[in-house]
């Protein structure tokens, strides 16, 4: 078990936390355990594979599912007993990129949802609308899944929501388009208090908006921490070893990554780099370079460290 790494963040400003939430469909669990805590003001990045819980987690914390076990709340609201309340602070984009106004133009679309929108901002309306080349006049089920993707963001968005739940957001947009939209959530958040929850397999492209990383595997945590504790902890060893090299037991448990052969190592290891570098050097391997992890790769071994459990 590779306890120092963190699955829980401490502070007392959240916006979004939950007590364990527990939740199966039949045999299968979906969340399990799980304590979800972002900070107020933070942009936070949940990861994982497929069927990890990550949608599961956004809809129960809109009250569109209800979980077996546990608590959530968004604002210090619950979500059950003020769902609706919930869901008018949030500007949210679902996984999927269909819903049930398929039959509507998307000026129409938009005029129908910002009704339930006291705050909704027409000028930033036409702002998003332009920029995104959206079409009023295009029925919103004929749209491609990019161009249906790119409504959704002025939905989410147009409203200036204080909490923002971004399920896939990037999902079926061409990189030009990804790249244009990146730039408008950055604008929008320099311009508009807010704290994002964003899910995403592209976590190369957001990194650069990133504060705090959630990393799900099978309904769990295998790692929860601000970035930069994880730049701090996570660095790539290489190194030359000796012949029958015994390994270095004392680091067995914080090796999320092993790479290498019978003269060389390269592993990811959790620790404080002068110790890990000295441990290595004390088993007798010859230490050739430690390399820092960008987001993506700390992603995938912190992935890695779940495959064992917790």
């Amino acid at each position: 078990m590779r306890r120092e790494i963190p699955i829980v963040v401490e502070g007392d400003r959240f916006t979004v936390e939950t007590d364990p939430l527990h939740k199966r469909y039949g045999y299968r669990t979906a969340v399990d355990g799980l304590r979800l805590t972002v900070p107020e003001g933070a942009v936070y990045a949940l990861v994982g594979p497929n069927g990890s819980g990550k949608t599961t987690t956004f809809k129960i914390l809109l009250d569109l599912v209800r979980a077996d076990r546990g608590s959530a709340r968004v604002q210090g609201l619950d979500s059950i007993r003020s769902g609706p309340q919930i869901r008018g602070g949030i500007g949210y984009v679902a996984e999927t990129h269909t819903f049930g106004y398929g039959w509507m133009r998307v000026g129409r679309l938009l005029r129908h949802h910002a009704a339930y929108f006291p705050t909704w901002d027409d000028s930033y309306e036409e702002q998003l609308v332009r920029r995104l080349e959206i079409r009023r006049q295009q029925q919103f089920g004929s749209l491609s899944k990019g161009e249906a993707r790119r409504v959704q963001l002025v939905l989410a968005l147009a409203h200036r929501p204080p909490v923002l739940l971004l399920d896939e957001p990037l999902d079926g947009l061409d990189p030009l388009a990804r790249d244009q939209v990146l730039g408008l959530l950055a604008e929008h958040l320099a311009a508009t208090p807010t704290t994002v929850l964003v899910s995403t397999h592209l976590i190369h492209l957001v990194e650069r908006l990133v504060d705090y990383l959630g990393v799900l595997r099978n309904g769990r945590f295998t790692a929860q921490a601000r970035r930069d504790t994880l730049e701090k902890n996570l660095r790539r060893y290489r190194a030359e070893i000796p012949e029958g090299w015994p390994g270095a037991p004392s680091l067995d448990d914080r090796i999320l990554r092993k790479n290498g052969g019978q003269r060389e190592i390269s592993w990811v290891v959790w620790g404080e780099e002068e110790e890990c570098v000295r441990e290595l050097t004390g088993s007798g391997a010859m230490v050739r370079g430690v390399e820092p992890l960008n987001l993506e790769d700390s992603v995938l071994a912190l992935l890695s460290a779940g495959e064992e459990g917790r």
